[in-house]
């Protein structure tokens, strides 16, 4: 099977780095989904202005592919290190929402914003600058939710957020929502927790530098580039 590229997302994420590890409502950073000219046909969208969320399917082309091991001959891994676990604790690969899969396909819920000029602007995107969209269907309510659903081992973790501590910094109101958002839910390795560190992070033109001790975030600068 061939899948058609139908369209790419635009957004602020240009580094791996801190692109949020869940698809979330909430989240005030907005996506742009591009469509390819075989795919810009405004009949295609039709009656789409109807649902506020949809499902992009998407393709985790940037994800760095894991070497051949020798002896079994996988070319994936049955088992992944889940970030929020403390990046140390391995689950089943099929128990988790990591990119490292046997096929790198994504499925994200995003809020639809609104139809603009052939484009859709949708919030709660968790994915980076310029990755491929393979298909959009419409998110129903009576079908794709289920609020008794159990969340296994992400539920320990689910609520779990940052404080954070601004410098006096020359962004603009919506940069310091978008970062803010972004640096919430802590985007360093699970392994990682040395407060003394200093972590940067690019985002929509920004390099964004950070510490984090305990449960405190420190943006210590922003720079243009």
């Amino acid at each position: 099977m061939t899948l058609k590229v139908i369209a790419y997302a635009r957004n602020g994420h240009t580094d791996k780095f801190g692109i949020p590890r869940q698809s979330r409502e909430e989240s005030p950073i907005l996506t742009r989904i591009v469509f390819e000219p075989d795919y810009a046909i405004p009949e295609a969208l039709r009656g789409i202005e109807g649902y506020s969320h949809l499902w992009l399917l998407w393709g985790a082309n940037l994800t760095p592919t894991l070497s051949t091991r020798e002896g079994d001959k996988l070319d994936w891994s049955p088992t992944v290190r889940p970030p929020r676990l403390g990046g140390n604790k391995r689950m089943g690969v099929f128990a988790t929402r990591s990119p490292f899969r046997p096929n790198p396909i994504g499925l994200s819920s995003v809020k639809l914003i609104r139809v603009e000029n052939g484009e859709l602007i949708v919030s709660g995107a968790d994915v980076l600058d310029g990755t491929p969209i393979y298909d959009i269907k419409p998110y129903l309510s009576f079908s794709d939710s289920h609020p008794d659903a159990k969340n296994g081992f992400a539920e320990e973790t689910k609520d779990y957020e940052l404080e954070i501590v601004w410098s006096n910094l020359p962004i603009t109101d919506q940069e310091k929502a978008d970062l803010e958002y972004i640096l919430r839910q802590d985007p360093r390795p699970g392994y990682q927790d040395n407060p003394e560190r200093v972590y940067k992070m690019d985002y929509a033109g920004l390099r964004v530098s950070f510490r984090v001790e305990g449960l405190k975030v420190f943006v210590l600068n922003c720079e243009r580039l």
